[in-house]
């Protein structure tokens, strides 16, 4: 339901959560071979979070991403709303213009359920608990051993 470009957002996001600080940042080149994303494009989808202040960034020959105070609190729900909007929770998911409870398609009672779920998992889930998960080895990022949470 989300788009690439969003999942390479939350893709960076946890990285930079793990991985940076304001003290060590990471540079576009280090994140996008990390995550196997095009560079050029992954650093537009960085930018546009820098922009909605979910993380920062500086320029320079020490520049780069880094998360803020508050990156670890933000909702996924905020990083979706940062890349895709919010949309795709109030769409027909057959595209029709008039759909709603009053005025259902065939699928809007099968779907509304299941879109109302997602909305509520990616609010309440925040950056910090995708950390963890990773830290613990409950779940992984692109090219990223079981023991990335770790420091070097």
């Amino acid at each position: 339901m989300i788009s690439k470009t969003c999942g390479y957002a939350i893709r960076g996001l946890v990285y930079l959560a793990l991985k940076s600080s304001e003290h060590h940042k990471i540079g576009i080149h280090e994140l996008a071979e990390e995550l196997g994303v095009p560079q050029p494009f992954l650093g537009k989808i960085m930018q546009g979070l820098v922009r909605r202040d979910i993380i920062s960034s500086t320029k320079g020959p020490n520049g780069g991403f880094y998360i803020n105070d508050r990156t670890l609190h933000t909702p996924i729900i905020d990083v979706v709303d940062a890349i895709d909007g919010l949309g795709m929770f109030r769409r027909c998911f057959l595209g029709l213009p008039e759909c709603d409870s009053h005025n259902p398609c065939p699928l809007h009672s099968h779907v509304v359920t299941f879109r109302d779920s997602l909305y509520d998992t990616l609010h309440g889930l925040s950056v910090e608990e995708m950390v963890e998960h990773v830290q613990q080895g409950e779940s992984v990022l692109s090219r990223l051993p079981k023991s990335f949470g770790e420091s070097t």
